[in-house]
C-alpha cells in the first residue's frame, strides 16, 4: 500500500467495497520497468486497469498501450494516448472492430488464425501484424496460467506470416505470453528459442521479421512473499536473447499490466458476518462484502493469494479462517483450502484491506450479480475530495 493510498483511506466514509488507485505509483512502476527493459517499447496492458487517471498518467509518461477491444482503444484515445502507440493485441476481434480501429489510425494488429488474418487484410489493409504463438501450455511457474485459447504452434505461425505477406500486410514478428504473475525468471527462454526458429524459417523465404513481443506475465508483490526482482527478469531475458539471436536481437516489445498497476491499488471492504458451521468447527467463516463476483475473480482455485489486513487490529491475536464473499453462490468462496490468519476478535462492520488489487479486479467485477453493484473505483484524489466534501456539508 502506498502512503498516498493510506492517507486517502484513513477516516474515509465511502461505502464499501471500493478500489482506490494511486496513478503516481503506476507511473513510478512504468518508469522502473522502462529502466530495466531499456531496449523494449512498453505497451501497458489496458485490460489490467483502464481507469482514466491511470491511462492519462501513463500517456504523460510516453507509454504505448496494448488494447484487447475497440472500447479500450477509445478509452486510451480519450485519456490522451497517441494513436500510433496503440496495438490491437487481442487475437479474437470482430471485423467491424478491426475496421473501426483502422479508421481511427490503429496500424498494429495481432492474430493467431487464418480467418483472423483474412479479416485484418480486408479491414485494415497494409497494417503491421504479429502472430501469437503457443508457449508454456501448462503455465509452469505462473500463479495465473494461460490456456490454449490463444496462440498457434510454430509451423502454423510460419505459414500464417508468409500468408500475411501475400495478402499485402506487413508481417513484423512473433508475440507470446508465458503466464500471468510468472515467478520463474527463466520462463521466457523456451519461447525466445521458438521465436528464433520462426524468424530463421521465414528469413529463408525472404520474409524478414524485425519484432519480438515478450508479452506480459511480469509479477507484482502481493505481500505474501516477494517475487524475484524485475532486474533479474530483464537479465535472464537478455541472456536468452543473446544466446539465440546473438548480435541480431530484434526490436522488443513488452506488455506489462499487473507489474504496472498491481500494487497501485487497494480494495477497502467490510466484514458482513463471522460464523462457524458447528461448535466443533475448526475454522471460522468470515464473509466480506467483496468477493469473486465483484472484483476478486482471480481467487478462483485460490490461484492469486491477496494479503488481507484489518486496520486497527494489526497487533491482535490471529487464527486461521475461511474467507468468502457476499453472494448466494457457493463458488464465491475465496480461501478455504488455504485459510487466512485473521484477528480472533473480528466482528461484522470491521473494515478490511485487500492489498495489491490494482490489476484485474474492477474489470472482472460483474454488472450486478445478486443485485450487488459493480466495484466502485476511485483515484486517491477522488477519495480525498470525498472527505473534504463531507466536512463542508457537515
Amino acid at each position: 500500500m502506498t502512503l498516498r493510498i493510506k492517507s486517502a483511506i484513513t477516516d474515509c466514509s465511502l461505502s464499501t467495497p471500493f478500489l482506490v488507485i494511486d496513478q503516481e505509483r503506476a507511473a513510478e512502476n512504468y518508469r522502473n520497468f522502462s529502466d530495466k527493459f531499456k531496449n523494449a517499447q512498453v505497451f501497458y496492458a489496458v485490460k489490467a486497469n483502464p481507469h482514466s487517471d491511470v491511462l492519462s498518467r501513463l500517456a504523460l509518461e510516453g507509454a504505448s498501450f496494448d488494447c484487447a477491444s475497440f472500447n479500450e482503444i477509445c478509452m486510451v484515445i480519450a485519456s490522451g494516448g497517441e494513436i500510433n502507440k496503440i496495438s490491437f493485441g487481442s487475437t479474437i476481434k470482430k471485423s467491424s472492430d478491426i475496421a473501426k480501429a483502422f479508421q481511427l489510425g490503429v496500424r498494429h494488429f495481432a492474430f493467431d488464425a487464418l480467418e483472423e488474418l483474412d479479416k485484418i487484410a480486408k479491414c485494415a489493409p497494409a497494417s503491421n501484424v504479429m502472430c501469437r504463438i503457443l508457449v508454456n501450455n501448462l503455465g509452469k511457474g505462473s500463479e495465473w496460467p494461460l490456456s490454449r485459447k490463444f496462440g498457434c504452434d510454430a509451423i502454423m505461425a510460419i505459414e500464417l506470416l508468409a500468408k500475411a505477406a501475400s495478402l499485402g500486410l506487413k508481417p513484423r514478428g512473433i508475440s507470446f505470453h508465458v503466464g500471468s504473475q510468472q515467478l520463474s525468471v527463466s520462463a521466457w527462454d523456451a519461447a525466445i528459442a521458438q521465436a528464433k526458429y520462426i524468424f530463421d524459417e521465414l528469413s529463408s523465404q525472404d520474409i524478414k521479421l524485425d519484432t519480438l513481443n515478450l508479452g506480459g506475465g511480469f509479477p507484482t508483490n502481493f505481500g505474501n512473499g516477494r517475487p524475484p526482482e524485475l532486474r533479474l527478469y530483464a537479465q535472464e531475458i537478455q541472456n536468452s536473447l543473446t544466446k539465440y539471436f546473438n548480435n541480431e536481437i530484434p526490436k522488443l516489445i513488452a506488455e506489462p499490466g499487473r507489474a504496472i498497476v498491481g500494487d497501485a491499488g487497494l480494495i477497502v471492504g467490510e466484514v458482513i458476518l463471522v460464523a462457524r458451521k458447528s461448535e466443533t468447527d475448526r475454522y471460522r467463516w468470515i464473509f466480506l462484502d467483496v468477493g469473486r463476483f465483484n472484483g476478486l475473480a482471480e481467487t478462483e482455485g485460490e490461484a492469486i493469494k491477496y494479503h488481507i489486513s484489518v486496520p486497527g487490529l494489526e497487533n491482535e491475536i490471529c487464527e486461521k479462517a475461511i474467507i468468502a464473499g457476499p453472494t448466494c453462490d457457493s463458488v464465491d468462496t475465496l480461501y478455504e483450502r488455504t485459510p487466512v490468519e485473521m484477528p480472533i476478535n473480528l466482528r461484522s462492520g470491521d473494515k478490511v484491506w485487500v492489498h495489491a488489487t490494482g490489476a484485474y479486479t474492477s474489470t472482472y467485477s460483474s454488472v450486478g450479480f445478486n443485485g450487488f453493484t459493480p466495484l466502485n473505483v476511485y483515484s486517491v484524489e477522488e477519495v480525498i475530495r470525498s472527505k473534504y466534501s463531507l466536512l463542508e456539508t457537515g
